[in-house]
């Protein structure tokens, strides 16, 4: 029986940020070619990760007719790219400068054949460095990178069970490479028209009435690991609406629902306590946003 200190281990933002910085940087390198090799689709369902057994993958892409995939493993730390044609290449996840690992994996993806072409610049973070001049996220520590993708893999299968009680359209359980967050949405069918001053992911991304929950693993603004979740249009009171467990609130600093993983993973079932944090912040957004309330479904306990 593994414990809950072995399932959901400490994952202070403090001690992994440099870390958890590179890796950032690094996957969204990943992530630009699998933007790149898609057709784009709603909610931009194209661009995400999903989890796997030893880290992230990009699930099959096509390149001038070649089908290949992109792996982040987490385990042994590396990039692996497999092609149809039964090829392999790896390239390091380690402590060099990004710029040394962009220029790595676009030489082993062009020595497979892969043509891929994307804007070399990281999205949704402030200050971008362009990847081939970024010498300054250059710290990897394995164990913590690990860590982090342990604790993914276990909301994932809480996301997951959350997820299955719905009779509506919703997204996978994914990994958005740009906000570093493990996430799906619930929709009910109602479409959205984007301020016009909107950029172009809140365009093609924000055309839908949805309530989404998730886990990140902290930033800059918010410098803790935490679940949240948040209901878009945000619906007038929602903020004053009751939630679970009692460790849960409205952040204004979010402005959105939040519940800390330290609180979770110290709680008697972490299961449990995120069931409760995601099942009462939708009910939460879909009463004040007056959605049908025959989309979702008891739980069964």
């Amino acid at each position: 029986m593994v414990s809950n200190q072995e399932a959901w281990p400490e994952l202070p933002y403090n001690a992994w940020k440099d870390t958890l910085d590179t890796l950032h940087m690094k996957l969204q390198i990943v992530g630009k070619v699998r933007l790149s090799q898609t057709p784009f689709e709603p909610q931009w369902a194209n661009v995400p990760f999903y989890l796997t057994a030893r880290g992230l993958t990009t699930t099959p892409m096509e390149s001038a007719g070649l089908i290949f995939q992109v792996d982040v493993d987490l385990i042994d730390h590396q990039v692996v790219i497999q092609t149809v044609r039964g090829e392999t290449r790896r390239v390091p996840l380690d402590a060099r400068p990004v710029a040394d690992f962009y220029a790595d994996f676009l030489s082993n993806l062009g020595a497979l054949g892969v043509d891929a072409h994307f804007r070399p610049i990281p999205s949704e973070v402030s200050d971008p460095i362009p990847f081939a001049a970024d010498t300054v996220h250059a710290t990897y520590a394995p164990e913590w990178a690990n860590r982090c993708w342990r604790v993914l893999s276990q909301v994932d299968l809480v996301l997951k069970e959350h997820r299955s009680r719905y009779r509506g359209r919703n997204s996978p359980v994914q990994f958005f490479w740009g906000t570093f967050d493990l996430a799906y949405s619930r929709f009910n069918g109602r479409p959205v028209t984007p301020p016009p001053a909107a950029g172009i992911i809140e365009r093609l991304g924000g055309d839908a009435e949805q309530v989404c929950c998730g886990f990140w693993p902290g930033h800059s603004r918010f410098p803790q690991a935490a679940f949240f979740s948040y209901t878009y249009p945000k619906p007038d009171g929602i903020e004053q609406q009751a939630i679970e467990p009692a460790e849960a609130s409205w952040s204004p600093q979010l402005g959105e629902f939040a519940l800390l993983y330290e609180d979770v993973r110290k709680s008697a079932s972490p299961r449990e306590a995120m069931l409760r944090f995601f099942e009462s912040t939708y009910a939460a957004g879909a009463r004040q946003a007056r959605w049908d309330p025959g989309l979702a479904v008891e739980r069964v306990r």
